[in-house]
């Protein structure tokens, strides 16, 4: 998931890269997204005389004299950039970027806040790292490539790591004379590349310590934060390499898991963790200190005295019994929260948020095609179909155009629909008989409305309402298991439809200037209604009506969002004046300003107002 989304929001002026636990696939309770943003028209070379100067790229070399080691200056060679130049800070007559002007440049509304490295939101949600990035290896960390081990890491990702590089992070060495002129090396993909060789047991080990950490340690006010997880990501980063891998296996889990609490606990009494790509770089150095530095110890002590079942003061670990029972008499239980998960996770929050533009369609499109692994194929194929009804969304379709041109436009944009239906099992066909709606192909369109309404069924999963203990049993669990997640949700989910132009709602329907979300089931019943409506069956449209009205007084898979069910009563009040019947028009519109007063909505619903004038 995190390689599709980083090649989707990755452009010519930046590479995406999650990181923190979420890249490393151990997102824990709270924890927020950290987004590296490698800045590509700015290279950085430790030998700057061996390159071929591009006129629109900056060039900085580095520079470790008098720095902490995993810390170097960055000085300017060239730059066609101004804010480049302008982040600069003279130095013993060169020019140095500094890491604090650097930063400022990229606060804006969105990102107010600089939070040591990085950029943030007001709430601390979202963690941005502008970095720089060297595609050689640097070498204060050349010992890494020869250090004698145990088989951990492989040679092959030892390569892959020396392949990629080091980033280079805004900030400096805490204390140091030249703080603000340092740069800290960062390891991060090629830590990522390690937690990915990781066996099952490493990981637990890893996700157990970061519990004890964020759920133990950091509740007690005299120990909150003088720890992080970086210096727990080391200490097992050392272990493993100096462990036979035939160690890490299920049955010594809790040999070492224990192995590992230890091994912190030592490096907390002997204030010593040394940096596992750069051993010169000591991470305890003028950390903790004094009465910091006794509480930890006294904390870290308490713990190692109840053994491993030291995690079960974690509170999310305490209640493992109750999650083992669900899953006992439920099988399929397991499965649909990681469904629940994976659709609430800040994943689709990120693929969402770029879906549409054409430059990312066109690449998900290679990257479904390049990959011969059949599970990022699907994921690829899904979000192609994702994007597929913004970027028809986006064709002008206007009869103004000659009769042939608008033949090519109407089947383009069909063949975008056609593929728009593949990430879930009901939006996009309904999206399709919009399309025939607004083509006045009424009959066409009520085919597909009734296709789509047979899929309307119970047991279907919703994005948007909690999961019954009907829907987790009825679903063909062990059908869907088969094919995976991803490529499931074109079977199993049930998805609001969204308009965010005019180019396919109903001019019945268009409220100007929001997003428009409507219940699928809600929405098949008033397009079905309009049909109707043109084709002069009266008889019909009153069925369609009491439909929609059913459809609403049962809470039909229209969930909890207020926006949806705001939108699910306009769409029957709209059908009542339609059919003639104003007085229970305008009861409904009353209802929805004394339930839903949101004025930036209500103030775009002209029919609203029209009705309220009567």
């Amino acid at each position: 998931m995190n390689t599709v989304s980083d090649n989707l929001s990755s452009d010519n002026i930046k590479v995406s890269i999650i990181s923190g636990s979420f890249g490393e696939g151990l997102q824990m309770i709270g924890s927020d997204l950290d987004i590296m943003f490698v800045i590509k028209p700015i290279e950085v070379h430790d030998n700057i005389t061996s390159i071929v100067f591009n006129s629109k790229t900056t060039y900085f070399s580095l520079m470790t004299e008098d720095t902490k080691p995993g810390y170097v200056m960055l000085r300017l060679t060239s730059s066609p950039h101004a804010y480049v130049r302008k982040s600069c800070e003279q130095f013993r007559s060169k020019s140095y970027l500094s890491n604090i002007l650097f930063k400022n440049f990229f606060l804006g509304e969105l990102t107010p806040v600089v939070h040591g490295p990085c950029v943030s939101d007001r709430k601390g949600y979202f963690d941005y790292a502008l970095c720089l990035h060297s595609k050689y290896w640097v070498t204060s960390a050349s010992q890494w490539t020869i250090r004698s081990n145990n088989s951990w890491p492989n040679e092959k990702t030892k390569q892959l790591i020396i392949n990629h590089g080091v980033l280079f992070v805004p900030i400096g060495s805490k204390g140091s004379p030249h703080e603000e002129l340092e740069w800290r090396m960062s390891f991060s993909v090629g830590e990522k590349l390690l937690i990915y060789t990781f066996s099952h047991t490493q990981l637990l080990c890893y996700a157990l310590m970061k519990i004890i950490l964020k759920d133990v340690i950091n509740t007690d006010s005299k120990c909150k934060d003088l720890l992080c997880s970086y210096i727990l990501k080391t200490t097992i980063f050392w272990l493993s390499e100096e462990s036979q891998p035939s160690l890490w296996k299920p049955d010594n889990l809790i040999h070492c898991f224990m192995r590992c609490f230890r091994r912190l606990i030592y490096c907390v009494e002997y204030q010593v963790c040394p940096h596992y790509f750069i051993p010169e770089n000591n991470l305890f150095e003028n950390k903790i200190e004094g009465h910091d530095w006794n509480n930890l110890i006294v904390t870290l002590r308490v713990l190692l005295s109840y053994g491993w079942q030291c995690i079960f003061f974690s509170r999310q670990i305490s209640h493992i019994s109750v999650l083992s029972c669900n899953i006992q008499n439920d099988p399929s239980y397991l499965y649909y929260e990681d469904i629940n998960k994976l659709l609430k996770s800040n994943i689709f929050v990120r693929v969402y948020s770029v879906r549409g533009a054409h430059n990312y369609f066109r690449k998900a499109v290679h990257y479904s095609m390049a990959y011969n692994t059949k599970k990022l194929k699907y994921l690829h194929a899904y979000f192609v179909s994702s994007v597929c009804y913004n970027t028809c969304e986006s064709i002008y379709l206007t009869s103004a155009i000659s009769n042939k041109n608008l033949y090519k436009q109407n089947n383009t944009c069909l063949s975008y629909l056609l593929m728009n239906i593949n990430h879930n099992t009901v939006s996009g066909w309904l999206m399709l008989a919009s399309f025939f709606y607004k083509a006045n192909q009424y009959r066409k369109s009520l085919n597909i409305i009734l296709y789509a309404l047979s899929k309307c069924t119970p047991e279907k999963l919703f994005l948007g309402a909690e999961l019954s203990v009907m829907q987790r049993r009825l679903v063909k669990w062990h059908a869907v298991r088969k094919q995976g997640v991803v490529r499931s949700l074109r079977f199993v989910l049930v998805d609001y439809v969204i308009f965010k132009t005019s180019t396919f709602i109903p001019v019945e329907l268009l409220i100007e200037g929001i997003d428009v979300i409507i219940p699928p089931v809600v929405y098949a019943h008033v397009l079905s209604f309009l049909c109707y409506y043109h084709l002069e069956d009266v008889r019909e449209c009153r069925n369609s009506l009491r439909k929609l009205q059913l459809t609403i007084a049962e809470n039909y898979f229209v969930g909890e969002e207020k926006s949806p069910e705001l939108l699910s009563h306009y769409c029957l009040g709209t059908a009542l004046q339609l059919m003639g019947d104003t007085v229970s028009a305008k009861q409904i519109f009353v209802e929805i300003v004394k339930l839903y007063p949101f004025p930036y909505i209500l103030k775009q619903l002209k029919r609203l107002s029209l009705v309220l004038l009567v």
